[in-house]
């Protein structure tokens, strides 16, 4: 089949339903969009696996399969999105073994699937099938661009404020007191900083 391989843009606070999230996801190519509900603990755990740097002091459901996964030898090798019915889409995640290159399929929530796949950047696809029912193309990008952009810089003014060494410290209690959404700002005030520095 011809799959089609998405891109994470993001992931907002969902305007349409109380407590979610959306994940927007991207075909490469035609920059159509597939936004995708998905729950809070879901979101954090999207943006934890996309953010590296960040290390909960426990481990969460989806580091913990990950470490799984590894430690009996596969790998995870593709999250596929196949279809989708009454607003809810269906995923699977290939996994092949990498010692006799067996292959295993699962079913999976497509919020769990992409926090998986983050986690071993694996790719993500779709089927035409699945864009054409619920892709969407957003054209009027640039304002919305601009709008979240500042709203970031009035937002970080705040920490400008801050030095690095306290910005650190406000990260690790962030971290500790799982606060993924406060520690995710600070770490990218932290990396703009040290980017200027060098």
């Amino acid at each position: 089949m011809d799959y089609k391989r998405l891109i994470i843009r993001g992931i907002s606070y969902s305007q349409t339903q109380s407590g979610a999230y959306a994940l927007l996801l991207e075909h490469e190519e035609t920059k159509v969009k597939l936004p995708v509900v998905i729950g809070n603990f879901e979101a954090q755990s999207i943006s934890l696996g996309l953010e590296k740097d960040i290390h909960p002091p426990r481990p969460l459901t989806h580091d913990l399969f990950a470490k799984f996964v590894s430690i009996t030898n596969y790998e995870l090798v593709s999250v596929i999105i196949y279809q989708i019915i009454d607003g809810v889409f269906f995923s699977n995640i290939n996994f092949k073994n990498k010692a006799n290159n067996e292959e295993l399929i699962m079913d999976a929530r497509t919020s769990d699937a992409v926090a998986m796949a983050v986690r071993f950047d694996a790719p993500i696809y779709t089927t035409p099938q699945v864009l054409n029912e619920a892709g969407i193309l957003l054209e009027l990008e640039e304002p919305a661009q601009q709008d979240s952009d500042s709203e970031q810089i009035s937002a970080e003014g705040d920490l400008a404020s801050l030095t690095l060494q306290d910005l650190q410290k406000l990260l690790e209690e962030a971290v500790k007191d799982e606060d993924f959404d406060a520690a995710m700002e600070l770490q990218q005030e932290i990396k703009k900083r040290n980017k200027k520095i060098e």
